[in-house]
């Protein structure tokens, strides 16, 4: 058994974090995530109304009696989604824990405190970890250069980052970004950290609501198989490597803008991937951390794993590295 202070903060059983993911994060998953002691968080985007998302938390609850969140990710867009209304939503849910990402929470933070909601801001850089502590949010998620998604514009990998936060943190943190198994989980409480966030590793897991086939790939792909996308525009954001994620590189690096590659990059393309199984139909994301998957177990199975090998790592492999001076 593996406790920190994240499992005291957050009411959960393992230091064990399924972060929100477009398309991926619903009442299944994040359900077994919490049967099996862990935090998960319904993505809340993924709803396309508030109301389908006031449905999915409760279709949840008839799945589990522990604790999830709800991921709130947002970003600037010409036409916004009504986020005040889905952040109402999740606190008349009586959801106890809001993961948040993407732009400063400050405007939601007074409506989650009114309404009990603890809030685990997600980051990429030291600088805006610091600036979410002072908002006074209950704990932080740190997010290295190796993550899927949207590693921020730094590019400072977890190995630095996360002992670079830890000196100025003092709330729960978590680290996200080229975690899947239990050395990483040693790593990251050796560095500072209170716990792990896993994004494309519950990914691969049988519980995943994914095509079979994009599970096989990530256990297929290496850490060398992702693409780096929209860096000309300050952008970025890691992806599976495909066709399409080569077609988007190569007409940004030659001058194109966003409206070039609008079509290619289109949501519900990839989303379609994740239903149809067809790799090469849109981008998706996925992690380096794909280069350490290589099955596909429960969910159940996979954190059992990680807390259990942790544990024997520090007790055994470790502790048999420590010599008394005599």
């Amino acid at each position: 058994m593996v406790r920190t202070r994240f499992c005291e903060v957050f009411g959960v059983e393992h230091p064990i974090v399924q972060g929100g993911m477009q398309w991926v994060g619903r009442a299944g998953l994040v359900a077994a995530v919490a049967n099996a002691g862990g935090l998960g968080f319904i993505t809340a985007l993924t709803q396309p109304t508030p109301e389908d998302l006031a449905k999915e938390i409760a279709r949840c609850r008839e799945l589990t009696d522990k604790p999830f969140g709800v991921n709130l990710t947002i970003l600037p867009s010409i036409n916004p989604p009504p986020y005040a209304e889905y952040r109402d939503v999740i606190v008349d849910s009586g959801i106890p824990v809001v993961e948040t990402a993407g732009f400063n929470p400050a405007e939601h933070l007074p409506a989650f405190r009114a309404g009990g909601v603890k809030v685990l801001h997600k980051c990429t850089s030291v600088r805006h970890a610091v600036k979410a502590q002072e908002l006074g949010v209950d704990g932080i998620s740190i997010d290295g250069f190796e993550c899927a998604g949207h590693p921020g514009e730094d590019d400072i990998p977890g190995l630095v980052l996360i002992p670079a936060a830890a000196g100025k943190i003092t709330i729960p943190m978590i680290a996200s970004g080229g975690f899947g198994d239990a050395r990483g989980l040693v790593a990251a409480l050796a560095l500072g950290a209170d716990g792990i966030n896993m994004g494309t590793r519950f990914m691969a897991t049988a519980e995943a609501p994914v095509h079979d086939s994009v599970k096989q790939r990530l256990v297929e792909a290496t850490e060398r198989d992702t693409d780096l996308i929209f860096r000309p525009l300050r952008n970025t954001a890691r992806v599976a490597r495909n066709a399409i994620s080569g077609e988007v590189v190569s007409v940004l690096d030659k001058g194109g803008q966003f409206e070039d590659v609008r079509e290619l990059v289109a949501g519900a393309r990839g989303r379609k991937v994740f239903e149809t199984g067809d790799l090469d139909l849109g981008i998706w994301t996925a992690g380096l951390v794909q280069g350490i998957i290589h099955d596909i177990p429960t969910v159940a199975e996979l954190i059992s794993r990680i807390v259990t090998e942790a544990g024997e790592l520090i007790q055994g492999r470790l502790a048999a590295m420590v010599r008394s001076a005599e």
